[in-house]
């Protein structure tokens, strides 16, 4: 796990106490020096498989609970990632988004989308081949191009953009798919509420990182706790940023 060692290196200098935890359905939120959220995986959890320390997570540090990132329990990997997050300064371009971006970019591309993300349909229509990787089988359609995440190895050769959903970081393939990107001449983005927006990615291959600053930390952590299904700008008004760092 160089990648995770690597980041939680980074992170360390931003170490502190945590002052807030949630795991909601769909997303997981620390509030430690900063805010940091991740994709929530591992619902439903197995039973009996509860989360090391359950109760104590707040008497932790932040760094602390980032050693979670390496757990095969990916309800604790989910909160290590989103502690690892909330140990980033927010940094880069705000406000823009790099959906919109992308979808500049496509014109007579080969894309590879690795997670679901909005705005496929608009990709497709523009650009020359499109494909979409799911780890979750209920999503696959290959009919729509969207197909096992598995595929990786077949599709990515010739790609011009290749756009990775910070969130693999909790499954353990970012580092995966980082170096399958670096195989090709292609435009590498890693991208979502998960991202952790570190320079460390930039040495694994990433061109960019496409992720979100949280400016009411608190607000976001209640919305997550009450089943909050989407972290976005019309969601959270005022509480949420997005950000853009460029390698």
């Amino acid at each position: 796990m160089k990648l995770v060692n690597d980041l939680m290196e980074a992170a360390s200098e931003n170490n502190s106490p945590v002052n807030d935890v949630r795991v909601g359905v769909s997303w997981t939120g620390v509030h430690g020096k900063y805010g940091g959220v991740s994709k929530t995986y591992g619902i439903p959890v197995v039973h009996g498989n509860y989360t090391r320390d359950l109760g104590n997570l707040t008497n932790k540090t932040t760094m602390e609970l980032a050693e979670y990132v390496k757990s095969w329990n990916l309800v604790e990997a989910s909160v290590g990632v989103a502690a690892l997050n909330s140990m980033m300064k927010p940094r880069g371009k705000k406000d823009v988004n790099a959906q919109d971006l992308i979808i500049e970019e496509s014109q007579n591309k080969k894309v590879i989308m690795v997670g679901k993300f909005p705005k496929i349909d608009e990709i497709r229509s523009v650009a020359k081949e499109f494909w979409v990787l799911e780890a979750d089988p209920t999503l696959t359609n290959p009919k729509e191009g969207i197909i096992t995440e598995a595929a990786a190895e077949y599709v990515f050769p010739g790609s011009d953009i290749i756009i990775i959903t910070g969130s693999t970081l909790i499954n353990k393939g970012l580092e995966r798919y980082l170096n399958l990107a670096k195989q090709e001449d292609a435009y590498t983005i890693v991208m979502g509420p998960s991202t952790t927006m570190c320079d460390v990615l930039f040495d694994y291959g990433a061109d960019m990182l496409a992720g979100v600053e949280l400016l009411d930390p608190e607000a976001i952590l209640r919305k997550i706790s009450q089943s909050g299904g989407m972290i976005n700008t019309r969601v959270c008004k005022g509480e949420i940023g997005f950000r853009v760092l460029e390698g």
